[in-house]
């Protein structure tokens, strides 16, 4: 295998008894992106993070993590990444400070306090920084613990639900130090519940479900498989099949109709298909509008769609 990837994995399998949690994850992240890992539950995530950070060992299947082999490696994995998982590890009798300076002497850190200092600042935690970490709030709590993961500025960055449990304004603090870790050059491995996070902040999203690798691609790329929704409300309900006529010749998908409210959909993949045109298209066919809209696939369509067909 290369080392061109900063994770690259080929046929990872684990099991657990019976259960058989990864069947198979091939998985390919360039460096310096950050690359979304999506699934339902039970679909292999949490056991390919762990697989991926040495905390379990593969039954088969190979990777390379930061260009050292992950089963013959794994002390060389271990000082070039940093995880975080779905809970805080942090010192609750030590205060944030106290927790910081402490996670730099261990990783030998060249100047502990001014590292903390800057931590504590880029996380917005300096007017608590000096009060025990078991004072905190859950949200605060998070937030230290992704600044302890960052002492040493690691080159891979594992990120668990990283936001699970946050306010708004923490996940949005999360979510800058995430673009300012990239933009610097490390690579983001980020597994969350909330999609439109992984829609913001992903290059490249790999949909996991049943111990593989599903589909891949960025966001505008899984969207596009889905399509936009495009939906006409007439005033006369005898113009729908009409109505249907003109949405077909535009989308080529195949109509649904809500005759309660006089309604009309269908999906469309043609990425230049506008409202404008629409309307013209409509109005020329003689077909009274009470409402026209054209909404673009979200992640959680993507999503719903993607699994729903592996699960068939």
């Amino acid at each position: 295998m290369t080392s061109t990837y900063a994770v690259l994995s080929e046929g990872l399998e684990k099991r657990f008894g019976e259960v058989h949690a990864l069947r198979g994850l091939d998985l390919a992240v360039a460096p310096g992106t950050v690359c979304g890992i999506l699934g339902p539950n039970g679909a292999g995530k949490t056991t390919a993070v762990r697989l991926l950070t040495t905390l379990l060992r593969p039954d088969a299947g190979s990777a390379r993590v930061a260009g050292h082999d992950l089963v013959r490696e794994p002390e060389a994995v271990r000082r070039d990444i940093a995880v975080t998982g779905q809970y805080a590890s942090v010192d609750g009798d030590l205060t944030g400070r106290q927790n910081l300076r402490l996670f730099a002497r261990l990783h030998r850190v060249r100047g502990p306090a001014e590292r903390a200092a800057e931590l504590l600042e880029r996380f917005g935690l300096t007017e608590a920084a000096d009060r025990p970490a078991s004072t905190w709030s859950g949200g605060m709590r998070r937030r230290l613990d992704l600044a302890a993961s960052l002492i040493r500025r690691p080159e891979i960055l594992f990120l668990d639900e990283p936001t699970t449990g946050l306010d708004p304004a923490g996940r949005n603090l999360i979510r800058d130090a995430v673009r300012g870790l990239t933009a610097d050059g490390t690579t983001v491995l980020l597994t969350t519940q909330y999609l439109e996070e992984a829609d913001q902040l992903a290059d490249d999203i790999a949909l996991v479900d049943k111990g593989r690798v599903a589909h891949t691609g960025s966001p505008s790329q899984l969207k596009a498989i889905i399509g936009a929704h495009v939906e006409i409300v007439v005033a006369d309900p005898d113009v729908l099949g009409k109505a249907a006529g003109v949405l077909d010749q535009l989308t080529g998908g195949e109509p649904s109709f809500d005759h309660d409210r006089h309604a009309v959909g269908a999906v469309t993949r043609d990425t230049t298909l506008t409202l404008p045109r629409l309307v013209r298209e409509l109005d020329a066919a003689g077909v009274p509008l009470l409402d026209a809209s054209i909404r673009p696939p979200t992640l959680d369509d993507v999503f719903l769609r993607l699994t729903e067909e592996v699960a068939a």
